[in-house]
């Protein structure tokens, strides 16, 4: 037998953009509490005392932005939306997207944000942090839900800028992919804002395999990927980029990643694509999930 679908009305884009004003605003001022522990735990082992210091002034700008409701970085990122559709509910995915860039430009109006997003020829900015094909989106599905998560991403330029990707030849093996992302952190250096949180495709195609990155960087930290010779490749490449000495802001020390996640995908027989994507300490990202009435709970 079928299942059921749920039908929504044309009110529950409005509360759809609503969110997407709400989220935008909570990533750039609210710090997830994952990242908040992973920061003071680092603090606490970090033996370089410049480092120490470094950290201990991280975890008084996220306290300040706390206490001020203020902005915890100027970068207000390129904003992403990460929708997860459920399968029972019946929705207008251009309805949808169009509410989310309506939120996208609301909060950079009310709040108000600094406009962080221009053209890529003429660098003329339309000050509403949108524009052609921004924000982004991605799109997944959740089987027999009858809801929708909106994880949104503010990518600051920082963290961005540092995306890498090789096509490796399986010849290369596991160790062209531990060499690649050891020599792309040190390119990377003091510029994503360390300790990162270093997120890690492997597989499918070249575009397929920077999203599986950026997927990799977002995901809460504690986590791993379920495929047992993956979770260990990520404890393996986390103690490795830490003793590589770039330390917190590049001034050196124990702590220039606080986690490294690999999202994996099968690939062509002859390759093996590897891409790494990175967050500065932020860890942006904020997460609510909508129900076919318009309500949203935020994910804390």
């Amino acid at each position: 037998m079928p299942t059921a679908v749920v039908s929504v009305d044309r009110t529950f884009y409005d509360a759809v953009e609503e969110a997407g004003k709400t989220l935008y605003i909570r990533a750039l001022k609210d710090v997830p509490v994952d990242v908040r522990a992973a920061l003071k735990a680092a603090n606490e082992r970090e033996r370089n005392e410049r480092a120490k210091k470094i950290l201990s002034l991280i975890v008084r700008n996220v306290e300040i932005a706390d206490e001020r409701r203020m902005l915890v970085c100027q970068d207000t990122g390129t904003p992403i939306y990460w929708v997860s559709l459920g399968t029972r509910l019946h929705v207008d995915g251009a309805l949808l997207a169009d509410a989310l860039r309506r939120g996208t430009e609301r909060a950079t109006r009310e709040h108000p944000l600094r406009s962080s997003v221009c053209h890529p020829i003429t660098r003329e900015n339309p000050q509403t942090n949108t524009g052609y094909g921004i924000p982004v989106m991605h799109w997944e599905f959740i089987p027999d839900a009858e809801y929708i998560d909106i994880l949104c991403i503010p990518k600051g330029s920082g963290s961005e800028n540092m995306s890498f990707l090789k096509m490796l030849t399986p010849a290369d093996g596991v160790a062209g992919i531990r060499r690649f992302i050891l020599e792309s952190v040190v390119e990377a250096g003091a510029n994503p804002c360390p300790p990162c949180i270093i997120g890690v495709g492997v597989g499918g195609s070249a575009d397929a395999c920077m999203v599986l990155a950026k997927r990799a960087a977002v995901r809460r930290l504690g986590t791993h990927n379920p495929d047992p010779h993956l979770s260990a490749l990520e404890d393996e490449l986390l103690d490795s980029v830490n003793q590589l000495g770039i330390g917190p802001q590049g001034i050196g020390g124990d702590t220039t990643a606080l986690a490294v996640h690999i999202e994996h995908a099968y690939t062509h027989i002859t390759q093996n694509p590897v891409a790494l994507n990175m967050q500065c300490w932020r860890g942006l990202r904020a997460k609510a999930r909508m129900h076919a009435d318009g309500r949203f709970e935020v994910e804390t």
